[in-house]
């Protein structure tokens, strides 16, 4: 098989906020490739969790998430008018209600949790059998796709990354402060990279992506020439 022709696994893992899904899309469509959101699928657990009462007043009760594991349908389904894929819960479609800052203050706790990371860890892993994906998260390069032949690790300053999750919350109409949302992601920072189970930390053969200062164009462009240069090996 040419170069050309030769697929790989692409792991785009880093902090929360970064724009890892936003940037990991973006490459997917530039290559070809298909991109996989597995934020998305830890966000609709927690929705899942939510909506049956196994969060309670902001509580996670591990064990009544764990129960609801083999009850819970998670699928991805092409949007040609957003040229993504949409995630839907049990058939219902769920890429708004998993993005509100509820879900966000749990996720990370959900997350946590050995049995759900287990189930999904499965999932992905089928997901990217075939190669020729870009596959966004926490551990992908390094519980998920640990042989992945390219790992990024996107890093920004957390005011930066509270700005744009702040720009993106109040777009959609929603009534939030800025104050809180920089809080959330410091704090969802200390969780990820402290949990028990597949904490969030850069695999040695990761490069890092700072896009504090960079611009969507500048950081693709910065992608290409990576990515034209770990073909040619």
């Amino acid at each position: 098989m040419s170069d050309t022709e030769r697929k790989i696994i692409i792991a785009v893992d880093g902090y929360s906020s970064c724009g890892k899904s936003t940037f990991a899309k973006a490459i997917a469509a530039r290559l070809g490739y298909i991109f996989i959101d597995t934020g998305a699928m830890y966000r609709a657990v927690t929705l899942h969790a939510l909506e049956r009462g196994a969060i309670r007043s902001g509580i996670v009760y591990e064990e009544e998430v764990v129960a609801l594991l083999d009850r819970i349908a998670i699928t991805f389904r092409f949007n040609p008018e957003r040229g993504a894929s949409d995630i839907y819960v049990d058939g219902d479609l769920a890429e708004g209600k998993i993005r509100t800052l509820e879900v966000s203050n749990c996720v990370s706790r959900v997350s946590a949790i050995p049995e759900v990371r287990a189930k999904l860890v499965a999932m992905q892993q089928e997901m990217g059998r075939r190669k020729g994906v870009v596959m966004d998260g926490r551990d992908i390069g390094t519980a998920v796709f640990p042989d992945a032949e390219l790992k990024l690790f996107m890093t920004a300053d957390p005011a930066v990354r509270a700005r744009r999750r702040y720009d993106e919350l109040t777009a959609k109409g929603e009534r939030v402060s800025l104050g809180e949302i920089e809080r959330n992601v410091r704090e969802r920072d200390a969780a990820d990279t402290s949990r028990a189970v597949s904490p969030l930390r850069q695999a040695p053969d990761a490069v890092v992506l700072d896009n504090s200062r960079m611009t969507v164009d500048e950081q693709m462009a910065w992608f290409m020439e990576l990515f034209a240069s770990r073909m040619e090996r």
